[in-house]
C-alpha cells in the first residue's frame, strides 16, 4: 500500500508542473495578442463563416448520414416490436375467446344431456312403476275374482246346506209338534217360502 503511495506522489508532481507550464504558456500568448475579442472583428468574419459552414455541413452529413438512420431504425425496431406485440395480444385475446365460447358452448351441452338423461330416467321409471302398478291391480283383480267366486260357491254351498237343515228341522219339528209326517219336497217348499217371507219383510 505505501509503495502505491510513492508511486503516485511522483505522478501528481508531474501533471501539476506540466499543468502549471501549460498555464504559464497561454498567459505568455495572451500577453503578446491584442486585445478585443477576435470573432468580433470583420476582418475574420469570412473565415468564421466558412468554418461555421464547413461544421454545419460536417455535423449535416454526420446526423443524416449515422445518427438518424440509426434513430430511426431503432424507432422501426420497437414500432415493428410494438405492433408484433399488439398482434400477438389480439391474437391470444381472440384465442381466450373462442376457448371461452367453445367451453360455454360444452357445458350448456352437458347440461342438456343430462337433462335429457334425467327426463328420460324419469320416464322410464315412471313406465316401469305404471307397469308394475298395472302388473299388480291385474294379480289382484284375478285374486279377488277367485275369491269372490269362491266366497259364491261357499255361500250357495252353505245356503244349500242351510235349506236341507231347515227343511230337515221342519220335518222333525212337524213330526214332534203336530205329529205330522211331512216330506222333504213339502218341508223345502216350506222353508223357501219362509225364507222369501222374512226377505220381503227385511226390505220393507
Amino acid at each position: 500500500m505505501s509503495t502505491i503511495k510513492t508511486a503516485r506522489k511522483p505522478a501528481a508532481a508531474a501533471v501539476t508542473a506540466s499543468l502549471l507550464a501549460g498555464m504559464g504558456s497561454l498567459a505568455h500568448a495572451a500577453g503578446d495578442a491584442e486585445p478585443g475579442l477576435p470573432q468580433l472583428k470583420v476582418e475574420t468574419w469570412p473565415s468564421q463563416l466558412f468554418w461555421l459552414a464547413v461544421i454545419f455541413a460536417v455535423g449535416y452529413i454526420f446526423m443524416s448520414r449515422v445518427v438518424t438512420p440509426r434513430i430511426g431504425s431503432v424507432l422501426e425496431e420497437r414500432r415493428a416490436r410494438l405492433d408484433d406485440d399488439l398482434t400477438r395480444a389480439r391474437e391470444a385475446s381472440a384465442e381466450a375467446a373462442t376457448t371461452r365460447a367453445e367451453y360455454e358452448a360444452s357445458l350448456e351441452e352437458a347440461r342438456s344431456q343430462a337433462a335429457e338423461f334425467a327426463r328420460n330416467a324419469s320416464a322410464k321409471a315412471q313406465a316401469n312403476a305404471d307397469a308394475a302398478e298395472a302388473r299388480a291391480a291385474k294379480r289382484m283383480a284375478a285374486k279377488v275374482g277367485k275369491a269372490e267366486d269362491k266366497l259364491a260357491e261357499d255361500r250357495a254351498e252353505a245356503e244349500s246346506n242351510l235349506a236341507a237343515v231347515a227343511a230337515e228341522a221342519a220335518m222333525a219339528a212337524a213330526a214332534q209338534i203336530a205329529g205330522v209326517k211331512a216330506t222333504r219336497p213339502q218341508a223345502e217348499k216350506a222353508v223357501k217360502a219362509s225364507a222369501a217371507k222374512l226377505a220381503g219383510q227385511e226390505a220393507g
